[in-house]
C-alpha cells in the first residue's frame, strides 16, 4: 500500500479519536485542583497503540486545544495528555508491542511526567498556586481509569484478531 494511503488512514483514525474525545469531553471527574478526563487517557492509549507516538501526541494536542476552546478542558490538558500519548506509543512500539507497556506509558506519562509539568502551566500561565506534585495523584488516578477502559477494548480487539489487522493496515 502506498505511503500516502497509510498517512490518510492514520489522519482519518486520529480524527475519529479526536471526535470521540470531544464528544465525550463533558464527562469529567473533579479530583483535587484538576478536572480529570479519563476518556482522553483511553483515547491516548488507542492512539499510541494504533497510530504510534507522534500521531498520538498530535491527536492529544488537537483534542486538548478543542476542549480548551469549548470550555470542557483547561490548559492542564496539554502536558498530561501529550506526555501520556507520546510515552504510551514509544513504549509500545519500541519494546515489543506489549499492551501492558502502553498502559504503563500512559499512566506514567500522564500521571507522573504530565502531573509535574502541570506545575509551571498552573503557576505561570493560569496564575494558580500549586505545589510541584499537586497534580500527580489526580492525573495518575484519571490515567489509570482511562487506561483500564482502553484495556477492555484493546484486549477484545486482540482476542478477535482485529487489533493485528488494524495494526497491519496502518503500517504496511
Amino acid at each position: 500500500m502506498a505511503s500516502s494511503q497509510i498517512q490518510i488512514k492514520k489522519v482519518a483514525l486520529a480524527g475519529l479519536l479526536i471526535a470521540v474525545g470531544i464528544i465525550l469531553s463533558p464527562w469529567s471527574i473533579p479530583i483535587g485542583a484538576s478536572r480529570c478526563f479519563p476518556i482522553q487517557h483511553a483515547v491516548n492509549v488507542l492512539a499510541g497503540v494504533l497510530l504510534g507516538p507522534w500521531y498520538g501526541c498530535g491527536m492529544a494536542f488537537v483534542t486538548s486545544t478543542i476542549r480548551v476552546m469549548m470550555g470542557t478542558g483547561t490548559l492542564l490538558a496539554y502536558p498530561g495528555s501529550m506526555c501520556g500519548a507520546l510515552l504510551c506509543g514509544l513504549l509500545y512500539q519500541k519494546l515489543g508491542r506489549h499492551l501492558p507497556l502502553a498502559f504503563v506509558g500512559e499512566a506514567f506519562g500522564t500521571g507522573i511526567l504530565g502531573g509535574i509539568l502541570c506545575y509551571p502551566v498552573a503557576t505561570l500561565l493560569m496564575g494558580k498556586e500549586a505545589a510541584v506534585f499537586a497534580y500527580v495523584i489526580p492525573f495518575l488516578t484519571a490515567s489509570a481509569v482511562g487506561a483500564a477502559m482502553s484495556t477492555v477494548l484493546l484486549l477484545a480487539l486482540k482476542k478477535s484478531g482485529a487489533l493485528s489487522w488494524m495494526e497491519r493496515s496502518l503500517q504496511s
